[in-house]
């Protein structure tokens, strides 16, 4: 494994640790972009001028990271195809979170005592950490309490965020730590966006899940059991899957066929907004493990969650 041996900020909010402090910390900013490229890993300037991370593996995949939201915007096969969407409407402004690609749900998912899918999606992230392994780069991502989440979850916490970049596959693990003297609890899903055609999409392994069906009322979710072999997105979609399988497939109607593999991930999301996103609903549907259930945590326990997406 190849790894960084600076300390250096690289961009604004955007610091790096490194796993072996012994060595120079004098080096320059050109030399800390030099050694990041060398490992598959390029900091660039993205949409609206905000901090993007572009990895880059040997066999020819890429992916790119905002670091505001800690959002994976796009993950592109050697053939140039990006398997991931982001809404044409998407802000880039540091503002809004941004509308596509894997946006973060924390410490809420959904609606709630704060705002929509809570406020991780539009904090700034920062870089902890970037290594390569036989070519494929790998990064983690902190984000921690400050004021803006103290002003709605009054708790400190650090999030980790690790995106690994393989041949035909994209992999996350995302970590939450409870860094305060007195415990707290959360919820959360990656809310992935896929590439796809809505018309031809499907997905497979839900059969048999209890199903907490938000259409037509979101407020006042159907309870019932998937019976399906194969779920399809005929109109409006938004429905949780209860303990679903650490596998399931997306035909994305597109000719690609995606695993979603996970750990500690219980729950699986299907939405697409139908009409109510007339201007883009047809090219994408959203796949998202999730964590509906609370998650208690004491002060210094952590909780631990992996995605696995890859094509055959």
């Amino acid at each position: 494994m190849a790894t960084n041996s600076m300390v250096s900020s690289i961009l604004p909010m955007t610091s790096i640790n490194h796993r072996r402090r012994n060595q120079s910390t004098g080096l320059t900013l050109s030399c800390a972009h030099q050694e990041a490229s060398s490992l598959g890993v390029q900091l660039t300037e993205g949409e609206g001028k905000l901090p993007k991370v572009l990895l880059k593996s040997a066999n020819g995949c890429e992916a790119e990271i905002y670091l505001f939201g800690g959002c994976v915007t796009s993950w592109k096969v050697p053939s140039g195809k990006d398997l991931l969407f982001v809404r044409p409407d998407a802000k880039f402004d540091g503002k809004k979170p941004i509308s596509g690609g894997i946006p973060h749900c924390f410490p809420q998912f959904g609606p709630g005592p704060i705002q929509q899918h809570g406020f991780a999606r539009n904090m700034n992230w920062s870089i902890v950490n970037f290594s390569d392994v036989e070519g494929n780069p790998i990064i983690t991502l902190e984000l921690r309490d400050g004021p803006y989440s103290r002003s709605m979850w009054d708790f400190s916490f650090q999030a980790l965020y690790t995106v690994t970049l393989n041949p035909k596959s994209l992999s996350t693990e995302l970590m939450i730590k409870n860094t305060d003297t007195k415990p707290f609890s959360f919820n959360t899903a990656l809310h992935t966006y896929f590439s796809g055609s809505v018309a031809a999409a499907s997905v497979k392994a839900l059969k048999g899940c209890k199903t907490l069906n938000k259409d037509p009322d979101p407020n006042n979710p159907v309870e019932d059991i998937e019976d399906r072999d194969v779920i399809t997105f005929p109109g409006f979609v938004d429905c949780v899957y209860l303990n679903a399988p650490n596998e399931i497939e997306l035909d994305n109607g597109l000719g690609d066929t995606i695993s979603l593999k996970n750990t500690n991930w219980s729950d699986c999301v299907l939405w697409n907004p139908h009409l109510t996103m007339e201007h883009c609903y047809k090219d994408f549907v959203c796949v998202e493990n999730a964590k509906i259930g609370k998650v208690q945590l004491e002060p210094e326990q952590s909780w631990v969650a992996e995605q696995h997406l890859s094509i055959s």
